[in-house]
């Protein structure tokens, strides 16, 4: 399955990054219990890939994904982890096609039109677009539409509450990614109500 076809219907994706693996799974039930059906761990800290297990093994509702993958070495680790999806901050023929062989639906990184059509060849529509905010923003999006129709984002970085209709209105972004809604300080803190109020204002957000 493609991860267009996978996270079709989903519009808010929470960007985690887990430092206590013990917060993985209650974070992972309260974005549900607000309305937020899928969420990408990173793997920039060390327990990236244990929270990842976590949420797979005590969350199965939660459409879990992996993100910040770098190697194809990464691609197999996550997916024996139970991820369901990948996502990337750039792009590599080598990257797209170990995805593929391991049936891992993936959406790489892409910031320009060459970058863009590059992954298009490689059968790849849903493309993450990052660092979306320095990168142009939902004026740039829109821009490149006309000339590439057929592929559709997920814009991540620099997108918040204040600027994230403005991506979600247009027809060429399929869901977006953002790191508001579970801010490191208050994971730290185990602080699920604030997040879960987070969440449900994102998730009012896609509807």
């Amino acid at each position: 399955m493609q991860a267009r076809e996978l996270l079709a219907g989903i519009r808010i994706v929470p960007v985690v990054v887990i430092d206590e693996i013990e917060t993985a799974a209650p974070l992972a039930e309260t974005l549900l219990e607000a309305g937020i059906k899928a969420m990408e761990i990173t793997l920039r800290t060390d327990a990236g890939l244990d929270a990842i297990s976590a949420v797979a093994d005590k969350v199965p509702d939660m459409l879990v994904g992996a993100g910040s993958l770098r190697t194809p070495g990464q691609i197999e680790d996550v997916t024996n982890a139970g991820a369901r999806f990948g996502v990337s901050p750039g792009s590599t023929p080598t990257l797209v096609t170990a995805a593929r062989d391991a049936g891992l639906p993936f959406i790489p990184g892409a910031a320009t039109a060459s970058e863009m059509l590059s992954l298009l060849e490689q059968g790849v529509s849903l493309q993450k677009f990052f660092p979306a905010e320095l990168a142009g923003g939902a004026a740039y999006l829109k821009a490149v539409g006309a000339p590439l129709p057929v592929v559709t984002f997920m814009p991540t970085g620099g997108i918040g509450p204040g600027n994230a209709a403005d991506y979600l209105a247009l027809g060429n972004v399929s869901c977006l990614g953002g790191s508001w809604l579970a801010p490191g300080k208050l994971l730290a803190a185990r602080d699920f109500d604030a997040i879960h109020a987070l969440a449900r204002d994102a998730a009012r957000l896609g509807v």
